[in-house]
């Protein structure tokens, strides 16, 4: 950042600065690849700094972390089945959440960085879509937590519930929810996905609506694939959220062309 300040302070001496100029038209274009890169590294520097920072925090915590991963799982007890496995499922913990507190200062450094070499048309779309996409992420965390694993886990808990007694793996458990909660996340995407295809007319908002058939058939498989749990409950609840995102976006889509 200094660096840029620097140049800014160059270009008022040379009498090139022009205060009612965008930062797009005073991009970095003559500064010096050097430059560049300095700035890459503090940014990565401070990315990795608060990444470890989070880490840290979470697996000081890491006893109250559990339990929120464990409330779900109700009537269920956990077995530690090799020496050391719930140490390192704590640590799996500590980055996983180290790693979604810490993503939005990190996906914030990464859009100052890239700022300076974008027009403001640029600007106004990829902020609010940055915004957007963070947060449908944390909607997907939180539909996943709260509905999600709580179905699949009931089904799984009641399925052969007279033949067999529950004893589960806490580490076998955290990947479980890790992943379900983590890919959902990663799906409720779709609506930005959409606004990119129908901002750069690739698919128009009207032909994505007209989809709608196709796009059920889709969603269930995508539910399929993406719940590493086989009960139909899951899959349903993920293909009916699917649809209602792609619809979601569809709609958008079609008020920002009018």
């Amino acid at each position: 950042m200094k660096k840029r300040i620097t140049y800014f302070k160059k270009l008022i001496k040379r009498g090139r600065y022009d205060p009612c100029m965008s930062i797009s038209t005073t991009q970095d274009d003559e500064m010096a690849l050097s430059e560049h890169i300095e700035e890459f590294s503090q940014r990565l520097i401070f990315c990795l700094g608060i990444l470890s920072t989070a880490t840290l925090s979470c697996f000081a915590d890491v006893r109250q972390i559990v339990k929120i991963f464990q409330a779900p799982a109700i009537g269920i007890k956990f077995l530690q089945f090799a020496p050391g496995e719930y140490f390192f499922a704590s640590i799996k913990i500590a980055a996983f959440c180290g790693i979604l507190i810490s993503s939005p200062i990190i996906l914030y450094q990464v859009f100052l960085y890239v700022l300076p070499g974008m027009t403001r048309k640029e600007r106004d779309i990829l902020l609010p879509m940055t915004i957007g996409s963070g947060l449908l992420f944390g909607v997907g965390l939180a539909f996943s937590y709260f509905f999600l694993v709580p179905a699949a886990l009931k089904f799984f808990i009641t399925y052969g519930s007279e033949v067999v007694e529950p004893f589960w793996s806490f580490d076998q458990y955290f990947d479980f929810v890790a992943v379900l909660i983590f890919t959902t996340g990663l799906a409720f995407q779709v609506p930005v996905i959409q606004i990119i295809l129908g901002l750069l007319g690739i698919v128009s908002g009207k032909k994505m609506l007209a989809a709608w058939k196709y796009v059920v058939v889709v969603s269930t498989i995508l539910a399929a694939v993406i719940t590493p749990s086989t009960d139909p409950v899951t899959q349903i609840l993920m293909a009916s959220a699917l649809l209602a995102l792609y619809l979601g976006g569809s709609g958008i889509v079609i008020l920002l062309k009018k």
